[in-house]
This record gives C-alpha cells, structure tokens and sequence, in this order.
C-alpha cells in the first residue's frame, strides 16, 4: 500500500515521458516526475519517496523532504490567503491547504504558525490546522519522570514556554527553568521534571533531579578551572547572578557545589567557591 503523506520505499518499474513509475508488492503505482529522478538508477531498483496530491488531487511522488509528514506538527509560512482559507509553505511543489475551519485564529499572509498534518476523512486531502490543542491528549500519557523526549516549541507566555511533547502531549517549560534564548518553532530534546496529579507536565532543558546534579558539578568544575580557580558565587549569591553567569538556577547550583564540596574538590568561602 502506497501510503500518502509519508515517505514510501517503491520500486522502479519503467521510465516514461512524464518520468519514473514506481510500485509496491500491492500492484500500486505513483509517478516520479522527472526533475525529481536520481541521477542514476536502473529499472528494479528500490528508491524512498514521500507521497503526496499533485494540483489535480492525484498521488505523485516526490524526492524532496518535506516540513512535516502525516500526523505531524511543523512550524510553517503563510504563502497566501484566499476565499478559501490559507495556503502554508511545507517545502513541495504544491503548498499546504488550511481551510479557515482548521485555523485557530484566523491566518496572515506572512506569519508563522504551528500546523498538524492530517487527511482530511470526507475528501481524503492533504490538509492543515493550527487548532493543535485537537490533536493532542494528556489522558493516557506515553511518559515518565526524568525521560528524555523531543519537544516543539509552540508559544511563550508568561508563565513559560508551551511545548508539544512527542508529537503527543502539552507541556510546559517554567520561565524560572529556561536558561536559554528559546522561540516558537523551536525543535529539540528535553527531560520530564514532573508529572502533577491532573497530567500536567512540567519541561526542563537539562537533566532533572539527581539525574543533572553530576553535570552541573562537572560544568562548574570546568568553569572553575577556566576562571583560574575561583568564581565569586555561593549559596547567598542571587539567583539572576548564578543564573547570567553559569545559565542554571540556583537550585541546581547548590546541588553541584554541594557534590563537588562532598567530593573535597572545593572550598566554600564567604565570597565564593574555590578549587582545592
């Protein structure tokens, strides 16, 4: 079965004026246009394409990697708006629809936005929505405590940063545990610090718990070393200090001068810490 919206690993059954068909053990075939096509290949060989619906709604093959593939989430351009709804740059040919129904608010030509790719189930279209919140479910949670997982980055308020967790879940990154310039859009690896009662997940940026206290030792020692042996911080010093100058909050930073304290790798003064 030639799935749509995801990347298919097809055969090479003949070359055409139009370009390469390709097939599946199904009997299934899709073209390749040309300017797509390999430089070189032979007839039976195997090559990965991702399919979608060229203008006339018919399934077409692709080599180009698009933004974000079926039950997916992408941080994508609005190309242009019409009496339809908003068309979204995803990196193919033919840009992403999202009928004005999918948009959480409605969509500026210009802008950026958090969009889910899925099949629309009455016309069996390729179609966006920026309404995330449908797509995701924090009952049933695929997570624990301290795992690592990928996040995407979908709006800053004041309380912290909103993130989708796996693809599956909301989450939330505390202001007070960001220690880096972090934007909507953003993609990248994180750590479970909590799970509250009502499923809520609490976000970190680095290794919570226990789990980060050896690394914050190993990068204050570092610093240390780097400074000549002395950095005017202790457990008086105020957190926005330790925050600007090591990047981690105050918490973790007594937890890693209290490992390295234990350790008898430095001495606590009254006006900093020092390397034994």
């Amino acid at each position: 079965m030639i799935k749509l919206g995801e990347y298919n690993t097809l055969e090479i059954l003949r070359e055409t004026e139009p370009g390469l068909y390709l097939g599946d053990d199904e009997e299934n075939v899709v073209l390749l246009p040309h300017k797509y096509k390999p430089e070189e290949y032979e007839i039976g060989d195997e090559i990965t394409v991702f399919i979608y619906l060229d203008n006339e709604e018919r399934p077409i093959a692709t080599t180009l990697d698009p933004f974000l593939q079926l039950n997916t989430f992408g941080y994508l351009h609005c190309s242009d708006v019409t009496e339809y709804g908003a068309f979204m740059d995803w990196g193919l040919e033919k840009q992403l629809f999202v009928p004005f129904k999918g948009q959480a608010r409605p969509m500026k030509k210009g802008n950026w936005y958090i969009v889910y790719l899925y099949i629309d189930e009455k016309t069996n279209r390729l179609v966006g929505s920026s309404k995330t919140n449908h797509f995701l479910q924090n009952e049933n949670l695929t997570v624990e405590p301290f795992q690592e997982v990928d996040i995407l980055v979908t709006h800053l308020t004041e309380k912290g940063a909103n993130v989708i967790v796996n693809g599956q879940h909301k989450g939330l990154i505390y202001i007070e545990d960001i220690f880096e310039d972090i934007r909507t859009g953003d993609k990248m690896k994180a750590f479970i610090k909590k799970i509250r009662p009502d499923n809520k997940i609490d976000i970190v940026l680095q290794t919570p718990g226990y789990k980060s206290i050896e690394p914050n030792a190993n990068f204050i020692r570092e610093e240390l070393e780097a400074a000549g042996g002395f950095l005017p911080l202790h457990d008086k010093t105020d957190p926005d200090t330790i925050k600007n100058m090591l990047g981690m909050s105050k918490k973790s930073f007594k937890k890693a001068i209290g490992t390295l304290y234990k350790d008898k790798q430095i001495i606590i003064k009254e006006d900093g810490i020092e390397l034994i």
